[in-house]
């Protein structure tokens, strides 16, 4: 198997590689991963996939990540490697069942009748595409792309039943094998219609996880270098930070509040406060050093804007109540509140997200104050009690950073504008909270 070096492009086999103890034969630059040395295939690959992965959710070493953003960005490309395309799949299909049919049905033939001996070994082949479609298709170790692929196949392969098992049995006027091919064809078409509606409440498994790819990336760094994008874990520093004077006694017409330190601390390191002049805090207290400062000076603000970024999961959905009801917050505030985050409403109504599932988080779900569950519909609540959740950092850096500029940019008429819904008016709290109507 051939593979670039990633510092001088030579393309070196597995002999060349071996000969030089897993250096390139031109520049003598080590390889960091060799798909040939790991024992699952699944999570095999290149040293130029990993640098191509590393480009693209830095954006060209432009934009920040996390280490879970990364985890995220490789399990989907691992999936997707396995994803198949349709039209290829039809090809593959019609040929094999034509060989398969004929000899094996020769072959049965010789047991049964000639029409019989067909009929069992398309029938049995039919079964057995329809049963790996359909594992495929519920699969948790699938991505949510994949597994719809695999209910549109499930789909196709039905029609090609009817059609082709149908027609057959009309030529050759046999009434049992009208009788299969309309079962089996019906069969697979529903079997497809309904996975394709499971695909919302299906959960999704990684195929790796955060230590393996964590180590995947000190390897990495070990041979090519720090990866200057690359964001350490959040670090809270007990001493508070001197801030001017001057500084402090202005505030900021706008807060970010997000529901957990690493996704603060992205924002932070690229450079949304400076871009759209707002504070960016986390609803435990990071940046620590200069938390009470800033608290202090939004405060002061009487036309405070505050934007809420969360997961979708129970602690996400709670946080525009945290922030309207805490003290040390902005009760008894008339403080109009944004709320960017992910709702489990929007991932009922859309696709692709991966969605994961944890009994810790159905407890929570369970646990939810009566102000939080009541602002929820009964769809949404079935979705959060049943422990499903979706985390803000699977999505890529270019992504989210898209979300938050948007939701910023589109409050400046809240009433006026469509994307926005109004969640609850000033009896609520004393302000007014605005829901996005879509995330991304």
């Amino acid at each position: 198997m051939g593979m670039k070096c990633v510092q001088c492009n030579t393309d070196n086999n597995l002999r060349d590689r071996t000969i030089n103890s897993g250096r390139c034969k031109n520049c003598n630059h080590p390889f960091v991963f060799d798909p040939t040395t790991i024992t699952d295939q699944k999570v095999a690959f290149t040293d130029p996939f990993f640098k191509n992965a590393i480009a693209d959710i830095s954006s060209q070493n432009m934009l920040f990540f996390t280490p879970k953003q990364f985890l995220y960005l490789m399990d989907k490309r691992l999936k997707n490697r396995t994803s198949s395309n349709l039209w290829k799949w039809i090809l593959g299909y019609l040929v094999q069942s034509f060989f398969i049919v004929i000899f094996g049905g020769m072959f049965i033939s010789s047991i049964f009748s000639d029409a019989a001996g067909f009929l069992i070994v398309w029938t049995v082949l039919n079964i057995i595409w329809i049963w790996v479609f359909f594992a495929n298709s519920k699969s948790t170790e699938q991505s949510v792309r994949n597994r719809r692929i695999n209910a549109t196949n499930l789909q196709t392969s039905g029609i090609i039943i009817l059609v082709t098992g149908i027609s057959g049995s009309l030529i050759f006027n046999y009434f049992p094998g009208y009788i299969a091919a309309s079962a089996l064809g019906l069969f697979s078409y529903w079997l497809s219609i309904s996975q394709k509606n499971r695909q919302q409440i299906t959960g999704e498994i990684f195929l790796v996880n955060q230590a393996q790819s964590d180590e995947w990336l000190q390897r990495w760094q070990t041979v090519n270098g720090a990866l200057e994008k690359l964001l350490p874990a959040p670090r809270q520093e007990a001493l508070p930070a001197s801030i001017d004077p001057e500084i402090s006694a202005y505030s900021f017409d706008r807060a970010i509040i997000c529901d957990s330190d690493q996704i603060a601390q992205f924002l932070i390191a690229n450079n949304v406060h400076f871009e759209n002049n707002c504070a960016i805090l986390s609803i435990s207290g990071y940046p620590q050093s200069i938390f009470d400062t800033v608290i202090e000076m939004l405060r002061r603000n009487a036309d405070l804007k505050v934007y809420a970024l969360h997961d979708a999961n129970p602690a996400g959905v709670s946080l525009v109540h945290k922030l309207r009801t805490s003290p040390n917050w902005f009760a008894n505030q008339a403080v109009t509140i944004f709320d960017l985050g992910i709702s489990p409403r929007q991932i009922l109504e859309t696709r692709d997200m991966f969605m994961q599932q944890s009994q810790t988080m159905a407890q929570s779900a369970r646990q939810l104050p009566d102000a939080v569950r009541q602002g929820l519909t009964a769809e949404e609540l079935a979705w959060l009690d049943a422990g499903n959740f979706v985390e803000l950092e699977s999505f890529t850096p270019q992504r989210l950073l898209r979300v938050v500029n948007y939701g910023l940019a589109q409050s400046g008429d809240p009433q006026s504008n469509d994307g926005l819904i109004l969640a609850g008016g000033a009896a609520y709290g004393g302000g007014y909270v605005f829901v996005s109507d879509s995330f991304g």
